[in-house]
């Protein structure tokens, strides 16, 4: 009976690291990057404010990716759910990290950067419906 209990905790175990960990490890790296009170890159303001916006959709582009990923083929969704729910949680998440940075000295919330994360899921949605 204790041989039995153990092989559930590992299957469980495995299928939590191979759908759902990546897509907290991914979430957790963003959070770590919005508690960095200034994030310049050194360059003239201009170049390092367009690379900071590019980062933010491509992080969650892959935010969402990672998402669907875990939610289709973990949860076994059909892609357009998987599709819909991975963006919805992405953004959340996105409201929730700019909700975040209001409390973080030099750094501040703002929508405008939603709408910037969401062009990035977005993104991945296009390039995910695809297939």
């Amino acid at each position: 009976m204790q041989m039995l209990h153990k092989n559930k905790f590992g299957d469980l175990l495995r299928f939590f690291c191979y759908h759902w960990l990546l897509p907290i490890a991914w979430a957790g790296m963003i959070f770590c990057f919005s508690s960095i009170p200034s994030l310049e890159s050194g360059f003239a303001v201009s170049v390092d404010w367009t690379l900071r916006k590019i980062a933010h959709a491509g992080v969650y582009a892959m935010l969402a990716f990672l998402l669907f990923r875990a939610l289709r083929d973990g949860q076994r969704m059909d892609t357009k759910k998987a599709l819909l729910w991975a963006s919805a949680l992405a953004l959340g998440y996105a409201f929730s990290d700019e909700f975040h940075q209001l409390y973080v000295p030099g750094r501040h919330g703002r929508l405008r950067d939603v709408g910037i994360d969401t062009i990035g899921i977005i993104g991945s949605w296009l390039l995910l419906r695809r297939k």
